[in-house]
């Protein structure tokens, strides 16, 4: 398979996948698609899923665990152990992407302000979501809107 060994082809496929994600909640935050792959939670759903059969088909090969930062940096050194971790941070961002745009949204913030919020919740997970609540608070967006 030109040189690219499987969890190579499963990096790339994950990635492109959230990539989607991203690009959608960003360029494209209301449009119908947006709201069936990413707002309905089906792509961190699949990254979900991914996670999963990796994590039940691999637990357990690699040395290390979760009990210390040495056995942490052990298990680590498995690539089928950091691509599942990948993979983890992958789905829980974009879910975390997603629901800052849809709170963004009931809340009637511009969607402008929630661009650099995603970008950050992409790059720097909690960052993104820390920049997120404080953008929600400077622009006064702390309620719902009614209906």
């Amino acid at each position: 398979m030109d040189g690219m060994n499987r969890a190579e082809q499963i990096f790339s496929i994950v990635n492109g996948l959230a990539l989607v994600g991203w690009l959608l909640l960003i360029f494209a935050p209301r449009w119908n698609w947006t709201e069936r792959l990413v707002h309905s939670a089906l792509i961190p759903l699949l990254l979900a899923l991914a996670y999963l059969v990796l994590l039940v088909t691999t637990f357990g090969r690699a040395e290390g665990g979760f009990g210390s930062l040495a056995a942490l940096m052990s298990l680590f050194r498995s690539e089928w152990a950091v691509l599942t971790g990948w993979i983890h941070y992958l789905a829980f961002d974009l879910f975390i992407g997603a629901w800052e745009a849809r709170n963004a949204r009931e809340r009637g913030m511009a969607h402008w302000l929630t661009v650099p919020c995603l970008l950050l919740t992409f790059l720097l997970g909690p960052i993104g979501l820390i920049t997120y609540h404080l953008v929600r608070l400077v622009a006064g967006s702390n309620r719902p809107q009614q209906s």
